[in-house]
């Protein structure tokens, strides 16, 4: 089923990782790496920050990497191989390849309007609205697998996608949700 995408998405963070099934040894990163930081008693992953493409990364002693920041795949997959070709230039061995897994995607998008999130959340179901404690209208769907936040202001904040496609489809299946209850859904271009 290919549909056309109706949402304007910005991709605001994606996480992923990757595993070099080599041992890191995190006190030599901490040595030879700039921008590490690593407090062992507190947490055991070592902390490497970059500016381009503004990423962070954790990196563990068996070699798992989670990277996260990014805001396309192109940056992750940029940030991923600077991350591994420093630990390798701090002298611990790396594989010649490695997997990179996105694991959450974060991204928003903007419908047109000034939303009632209460009359909406008494009306559809699988939503959650308590303005006390959070400004957000709450809403998840089994497939694809995301989470929205829902603003007032027409704001929505998707999360838990592996791909952009997915979220895309998320937003499809959210509108036609949102129309189903008489909501007009108006995406902003």
């Amino acid at each position: 089923m290919h549909m056309k995408n109706e949402f304007n998405l910005k991709v605001q963070n994606i996480v992923a990782f990757t595993a070099l099934d080599k041992t890191v040894l995190l006190d030599t990163l901490l040595e030879k790496v700039e921008n590490t930081e690593w407090h062992p008693e507190k947490f055991p992953g070592l902390i490497y920050r970059m500016k381009d493409p503004k990423a962070a990364a954790l990196i563990f002693p068996q070699g798992k990497i989670v990277c996260t920041g990014t805001k396309s795949l192109e940056e992750l997959d940029i940030a991923m191989h600077k991350i591994v070709n420093r630990i390798g230039e701090a002298g611990i061995a790396i594989p010649d390849k490695f997997d990179t897994k996105v694991e959450n995607i974060v991204a928003c998008s903007k419908i047109e309007g000034n939303l009632n999130l209460e009359k909406i959340a008494v009306s559809l179901e699988n939503s959650e609205f308590e303005s006390e404690s959070f400004p957000g209208l709450v809403y998840r769907i089994k497939e694809p697998r995301v989470a929205f936040l829902l603003f007032t202001s027409g704001r929505i904040v998707c999360a838990g996608a592996r791909d952009v496609e997915s979220i895309q489809r998320a937003l499809h299946i959210f509108k036609e949700h949102l129309e189903g209850i008489g909501v007009k859904v108006v995406p902003e271009r």
